[in-house]
């Protein structure tokens, strides 16, 4: 049952909660492998004003182990995304001015996801009113597991009680500013009680949530994980983008949101760490991360194999 608006928080944080340090391994791959059979995500990002979220985040989805992606966009910004791309595919969406969804993009889009296993909006989508609208949609209607970032938060503001009958699970990716706004309260009084925020927010909505920051937090509103990878260098444009699609690439190989968020926190912090050993915290950005995702799940799957061992 949802918590009730507005209910304290060091009541939600004092009721049965258990924490968990268990990271989950990477999921196998078997042999006969073929790229359908590793997941597939439809990624609906994008606008004139931030191309490269959109860009960031389809080829971080690739780099974590998807099979296959298909970036939604604006059809006024597609060339210019399109020209960026190399493994990720992409097609055009509705437009009500150029580089911004339409709400006729909506019917499209959920056509798309019923061939995906995993739906990711907000990337880049920024907050003109047709794409708040069409993310509000689709966050509330697509018809599989979704993550949800940025401004694809920021359109469920007044909303968040409706996602609890989604017809699929959710994953909430919101940082202490979006999470305050989501749950009606002043970014100080998360910051006080951020294990009280994300379990209240997962309980009102039903949702995994993913409450970033230094020592990110995942919850399903019974467990919580406090997550130990990542340093300052990743408080940089784009970091979130990348965590977007890590976590929606583990979802479409099959791993369940809570499980998804708690192995996709480690990894995209792990990966900064590798970042930071190479570059130094000061100088890093979120390319950098993104390039170190393969050696984040090598390292991973490593560990993974030893501890199996014992």
């Amino acid at each position: 049952m949802a918590a009730k608006r507005g209910k304290n928080a060091k009541a939600v944080k004092s009721a049965a909660l258990r924490h968990t340090r268990a990271v989950p391994p990477l999921p196998k791959l078997g042999r006969d492998a073929h790229k359908g059979a590793r997941g597939h995500v439809l990624m609906l990002a994008g606008s004139w004003r931030y191309p490269g979220a959109a860009v960031l985040a389809a080829r971080a989805t690739l780099r974590s182990g998807c099979g296959l992606v298909t970036l939604g966009c604006p059809a006024g910004v597609r060339d210019v995304i399109a020209s960026q791309l190399l493994c990720e595919m992409s097609v055009p969406l509705p437009e009500c001015a150029p580089g911004v969804f339409s709400g006729d993009a909506v019917s499209e889009a959920l056509d798309l996801a019923e061939h995906c296993q995993t739906v990711a909006i907000g990337p880049g989508l920024s907050l003109e009113s047709s794409a708040q609208a069409f993310a509000r949609d689709i966050a509330l209607l697509a018809p599989v597991p979704t993550v949800i970032d940025a401004d694809g938060l920021n359109a469920l503001a007044e909303r968040i009680d409706d996602l609890a009958r989604a017809e699929a699970p959710r994953v909430l990716t919101p940082h202490p500013g979006e999470a305050a706004r989501l749950l009606g309260l002043k970014s100080a009084a998360v910051a006080a009680d951020r294990e009280g925020a994300v379990v209240e927010l997962a309980r009102r909505t039903g949702a995994v949530v993913v409450l970033k920051g230094a020592g990110t937090l995942v919850s399903d509103g019974e467990l919580i994980y406090v997550n130990s990878t990542g340093n300052p260098g990743m408080a940089t444009a784009g970091s979130g983008d990348v965590l977007t699609g890590v976590i929606a690439s583990l979802l479409a190989q099959g791993m369940t949101p809570f499980d998804g968020a708690v192995l996709g926190v480690h990894l995209h912090g792990l990966a900064g760490d590798l970042a930071a050993a190479k570059l130094g915290e000061h100088g890093m950005i979120a390319t950098d991360i993104l390039a170190e995702l393969p050696h984040a799940c090598l390292a991973h799957e490593r560990k993974s194999r030893l501890t199996l061992k014992r």
